[in-house]
């Protein structure tokens, strides 16, 4: 694996490549687990070279103790990545990706997707994000771009900043990697002590329910629901209504101790939180919550349900 702290050495070295597999581009904040290293098999399984970035990025931070309290652990991230076969690590320093200083130099139209959830709660989070993944792209200028589907919102701002520079990478979402008793793999577990580790699953027993919970009413007989007033149309399959569901899960979050931010049922295409759902369309479950000082986000994906 090769090392490369500047955008001259990187850009050097990717230019005497030979010319052949598609380049495949993991960008990440260091602190890594098994849910970056499955990001690079995937990449690696599809024949992809390799460049993989560790770099803290302070514009993406509201809350600069959140930015100083980030888990840095680059002699084991460097193994892990040797491990993984990447064949480059970019290592930049902050003033390598912000030269003339850190802050915030464009304003990137994200629309709705930052104003509910991760956009609400950590104001000006996605401009930073868009910034730094933006100048990563420029300077790395691979075919694919791997993330991971536990930070989902992430995901569809990155694919809307791609639609709104016309970037020529293709972004590759990957499931997100659990531990044994289900709790989603992060960096941020690095802050958990024994006793919130063990207790930090119910983030994940949250979704569980939620599943279940929307799965018992799409079960319902069909006709079970009404025809929406003044139709005139047959009764449709029955829809879950949404707000008693979510509740339950913030309140059995709330009796353990956690501080949550949100439990929501989102459109898996737009993010528009939803009140109902008919199991037709991708929607998807989200949970943030802080547990003790360390806020972890959790999602998963609630499947449409087969059509008969």
């Amino acid at each position: 694996m090769v090392i490369c702290k500047t955008v001259a050495d990187l850009r050097a070295y990717l230019s005497s490549r030979p010319r052949g597999p598609r380049l495949g581009f993991i960008p990440t904040m260091g602190a890594l687990h098994d849910g970056h290293a499955s990001l690079i098999r995937e990449a690696k399984a599809g024949g992809r070279f390799t460049v993989c970035s560790v770099f803290v990025n302070p514009t993406q931070f509201n809350d600069p103790a959140d930015f100083q309290k980030y888990p840095k652990t680059i002699e084991s991230d460097i193994l892990l990545l040797e491990q993984a076969g990447v064949d480059v690590l970019f290592l930049p320093s902050v003033s390598e990706i912000y030269p003339t200083g850190v802050v915030l130099t464009k304003h990137y139209d994200l629309g709705y997707l930052e104003t509910v959830l991760e956009g609400a709660y950590r104001p000006g989070h996605f401009q930073g994000v868009c910034q730094v993944v933006e100048r990563l792209l420029r300077i790395v200028q691979p075919d694919d771009l791997y993330m991971g589907q536990k930070d989902y919102q992430q995901c569809m701002v990155i694919r809307r900043l791609i639609e709104l520079e016309q970037l020529p990478v293709v972004l590759v979402v990957c499931p997100i990697r659990r531990e044994a008793d289900g709790l989603a793999m992060s960096s941020r577990n690095l802050r958990l002590d024994a006793v919130h580790r063990e207790g930090a699953t119910a983030i994940y027993e949250a979704l569980e329910m939620i599943r279940r919970r929307v799965s018992e009413v799409l079960a319902a007989p069909l006709g079970s629901a009404p025809a929406r007033r003044g139709s005139g149309a047959a009764p449709e399959a029955a829809a879950a209504p949404l707000a008693p569901i979510t509740a339950e899960a913030r309140a059995s979050l709330e009796a353990k101790g956690f501080r949550v931010d949100y439990v929501e049922i989102a459109d898996g295409t737009t993010l528009q939180l939803l009140e109902s759902w008919d199991g037709r369309a991708p929607a998807v479950a989200l949970i943030a919550a802080f547990w003790g000082e360390v806020r972890l986000i959790d999602n998963e994906v609630l499947a449409p349900k087969r059509s008969s």
